[in-house]
């Protein structure tokens, strides 16, 4: 066996599911940098798709029933700490999904196989093929052993609701909303890098980076309030 089958093995094991539909598993594996070739093939992007949806059906089911009496509003940050980009691409990590994954040979000598975007979408296409291939009540018992470090993880407000927090510091002085702007942009189309910067009126603006605009927004909010005191 080569590296990437004894990866996509060891995969499995972690996942404790051994996938009937081979060609399944492949596709939710592949990047779409493999499809950009002479002979196009079947990438993850329409899996991801599925699985996003999966997942956050999975997670918001799993917080009406621990959390019986939050409210939509007190539900909303804890479904998002536990489905977004970053907690996929941890949960990716931790499966090994990066070492099972075919990529193009640019983008692996690039790093690609270790981008936070291309392990989250990776990540959110298996939790697809799983759903797909053994229906919601299987995906749902994986899901909820492989989740289990993020889901017992406490919520760290600044962390999730930094946007949310330097509105309300900033309207309690008076002033009006942060205005954010991307500055930077880089990085191929699969594992972008954006730089934001917030300003609000009568300071000095700070700057926050990550893998999606909104991301970078969040760490700007972030920076900012850490550099005034207000976390």
């Amino acid at each position: 066996m080569n590296a990437r089958a004894d990866a996509v093995a060891e995969l499995e094991a972690r996942l404790g599911r051994r996938f009937s539909d081979a060609a399944l598993l492949e596709r939710a594996l592949t990047h779409s940098s493999v499809s950009q070739g002479a002979r196009p093939v079947s990438d993850n992007e329409r899996l991801e798709f599925l699985g996003d949806r999966v997942l956050g059906l999975l997670a918001a089911e799993y917080l009406v029933g621990r959390y019986p009496d939050s409210s939509e509003g007190e539900l909303s940050p804890r479904l998002h700490a536990i489905v977004d980009g970053q907690a996929c691409a941890r949960v990716a990590r931790r499966l090994g999904i990066g070492e099972a994954m075919r990529v193009a040979a640019g983008e692996t000598k690039r790093g690609a196989r270790n981008q936070d975007t291309l392990l989250s979408d990776a990540c959110e296409a298996l939790i697809a093929a799983l759903y797909l291939e053994a229906g919601l009540d299987a995906v749902r018992e994986v899901w909820l052993r492989i989740w289990k470090e993020e889901l017992e993880s406490p919520l760290d407000p600044r962390a999730h609701n930094t946007k949310s927090a330097l509105q309300e510091w900033a309207a309690a002085r008076g002033k009006p909303l942060p205005v954010y702007q991307v500055t930077n942009r880089e990085g191929p189309d699969h594992a972008p890098q954006f730089t934001c910067e917030v300003q609000v009126v009568g300071l000095e603006p700070a700057q926050g980076a990550g893998p999606s605009r909104q991301a970078a927004e969040k760490a700007a909010a972030l920076a900012l309030m850490t550099r005034e005191g207000a976390v």
